[in-house]
């Protein structure tokens, strides 16, 4: 292939824009805020688990006390009758004692209701602070999801700025380069190859190695529109006027 050496020149300029790209995109991929807003998304995820848990608790809890405050409520008209019963006109002996013996059961069942009820209630309380503290850490982890997002954001603007500007360049390289000359680099990047790169002394630019002397004589025997290759690693190989 034949191409001009202020065209193959040009490719260092195209080779060098397409590392920065890379740069670029390796940089916006692997950007630590990734991995801080995905902790603090799971942080999130794993507080809300935790605020249903305490309120499905919380909900189980406050229909125990309603019930336990019904049967109270039960046990105590009871009492209040049988009492009524017990001091009005009319109640032989055996009434009496039988009012006397309800009420005494009624009061140890009112005791064992009560006691019931002071327990659900304080383990209400401590569900209660649960509740507030699984609250406090999802809203703490939500700040931070805002938080790095916004950073996030900000830096991945940056980069996608910097990006269309170095697309712009190659747009403008592209355009000034031969259609077989830009192909064959093109070729070469598709394999994930470096596209091109500079002669310098006895070694390529784009692989870093060294090169055989033999090669390297070949090469510099060539007219300087030839377009030449790294034995190494392939890639168009431009040498220096």
């Amino acid at each position: 292939m034949k191409a001009d050496p202020t065209a193959q020149a040009k490719l260092l300029q195209l080779a060098e824009v397409d590392a920065e790209l890379g740069r670029l995109a390796h940089r916006r991929k692997t950007l630590p805020e990734h991995q801080q807003l995905a902790e603090a998304e799971q942080r999130v995820r794993d507080a809300q688990d935790a605020v249903v848990r305490a309120e499905t608790r919380a909900g189980d809890l406050d229909r125990d006390i309603a019930r336990l405050e019904r049967d109270v409520e039960g046990v105590r008209s009871r009492v209040e009758r049988d009492r009524s019963l017990l001091s009005g006109s009319g109640v032989n002996a055996k009434q009496a004692t039988e009012l006397q013996h309800e009420l005494d059961t009624l009061a140890r069942r009112q005791g064992v209701l009560e006691e019931e009820q002071l327990e659900i209630m304080e383990e209400r309380e401590a569900v209660g602070v649960e509740l507030d503290h699984a609250a406090g850490e999802r809203k703490t982890a939500e700040d931070e999801v805002a938080e790095v997002t916004g950073r996030r954001d900000t830096v991945v603007a940056d980069l996608d700025a910097s990006r269309t500007g170095r697309d712009r360049a190659r747009g403008e390289l592209v355009a000034v380069l031969p259609a077989d000359l830009l192909a064959d680099y093109e070729r070469l990047r598709a394999r994930g190859q470096v596209g091109a790169g500079a002669l310098s002394e006895s070694r390529c630019g784009a692989c870093r190695l060294e090169l055989d002397r033999t090669f390297l004589s070949q090469i510099r025997g060539k007219p300087a529109d030839d377009v030449a290759h790294c034995e190494e690693c392939g890639a168009i190989l431009v040498r220096a006027k």
